[in-house]
């Protein structure tokens, strides 16, 4: 008996469409006929092949960035700038670029090797938010080359920014340095996410580290000023990390690893990420009634708190980092636009 001949992926996508075997007989002759009367189409075939595998790849290393969390890193940039603005009266938008890319390619960057060595540690897994190295979306190679490009990238970038900003060089490096270590020691190296240590990591990067380098480049010096009004941002942006490993508990216990959210159990859990929430908030009407109301712009976000308390109420951890990195985006917009619309002599420290 002859062996059926597996139909190509051009063959399956007509009989898909097609209902009959008679669609597939009749497409498979028509490729012939086009092959047969025009030369050229089976190099044109090919190169509409290639760049599909491009595109698929390129659409494979945006998904291992996880854009959907980069605003964790380009709001303590605007806020950071927002209070130069305050300060100095004007900002420099190259710098304020140059500063954008540097923070977002290290943070890009810190997303790779969390992919890899929780790939690595088999923490990953079908059911994990983060399957790129599990459905062999990319080979890990391929995202470790990815990360050190990145890596380069923002080296890059911290050079330019010596030239362009009256910082000093060794105030540069150590706010700078300091960031990409916390980003890739976070699950590289020692593994501080391991060890329950991940929620210092980003609660003071992509807080007082961040809004710091970026207020720090404009104005040319360091300054307590920016550690001060991170913390309302860094809280929250804080939340986003805590749901994520409340969420991921049962699975990081499997894999035999410890983070804050296993230590306190569920409970404790829910009642930290609601203070992680909601304290932002309370601090915002503090502002808002001792110096400015303008600071009572982020309660326009209020709203969309109370639902992801109840869910997160109702263990259904589903999508909350997501939606938390949402409000955080929301809430650190309006505390930027708060900032830039006060008067200076009423905002604290200015």
């Amino acid at each position: 008996m002859a062996k059926e001949q597996k139909p190509s992926r051009a063959d399956t996508f007509v009989v898909a469409g097609s209902n009959g075997h008679s669609g597939q007989q009749w497409q498979t002759g028509l490729n012939s006929m086009v092959q047969n009367n025009h030369p050229g189409s089976h190099h044109m075939s090919r190169m509409a092949r290639v760049t599909s595998d491009m595109r698929q790849k390129c659409a494979a290393y945006v998904l291992a960035l996880r854009p959907w969390s980069f605003s964790t890193s380009l709001t303590p940039v605007a806020l950071g700038s927002a209070l130069a603005y305050k300060q100095d009266g004007s900002v420099d938008l190259v710098i304020l670029m140059v500063c954008a890319v540097a923070v977002l390619v290290v943070h890009g960057a810190g997303n790779l090797v969390n992919t890899y060595y929780d790939f690595s540690k088999g923490i990953d897994h079908k059911k994990s938010d983060d399957r790129t190295l599990v459905d062999e979306i990319l080979a890990p190679q391929d995202v470790v080359m990815f990360g050190a490009v990145l890596y380069s990238l923002g080296c890059l970038c911290a050079t330019l920014l010596y030239f362009l900003s009256t910082l000093r060089l060794e105030h540069l490096a150590l706010i700078y340095f300091g960031g990409l270590s916390s980003s890739f020691l976070y699950t590289g190296g020692i593994g501080l996410k391991y060890v329950a240590l991940g929620d210092v990591v980003i609660l003071i990067t992509f807080g007082p580290l961040a809004v710091m380098f970026a207020h720090a480049v404009q104005v040319g010096y360091l300054s307590v000023l920016p550690l001060v009004y991170a913390v309302p941002l860094a809280l929250n942006t804080e939340a986003i990390l805590h749901s994520n490993n409340t969420r991921d508990m049962d699975s990081d216990k499997q894999a035999g690893i410890v983070t804050l959210a296993i230590l306190i159990g569920p409970t404790l859990s829910y009642v930290l990420y609601n203070l992680l929430l909601f304290v932002p908030y309370v601090l915002f009407c503090i502002l808002a009634t001792h110096y400015t109301i303008s600071m009572a712009l982020p309660l326009l976000s209020l709203p969309m708190a109370f639902p992801l308390e109840k869910q997160f109420r109702s263990r259904y951890y589903a999508k909350i980092p997501q939606k938390t990195a949402k409000l955080n985006l929301l809430m650190g917009l309006f505390y930027v636009f708060g900032i830039i619309l006060a008067p200076r002599d009423k905002l604290p420290y200015l």
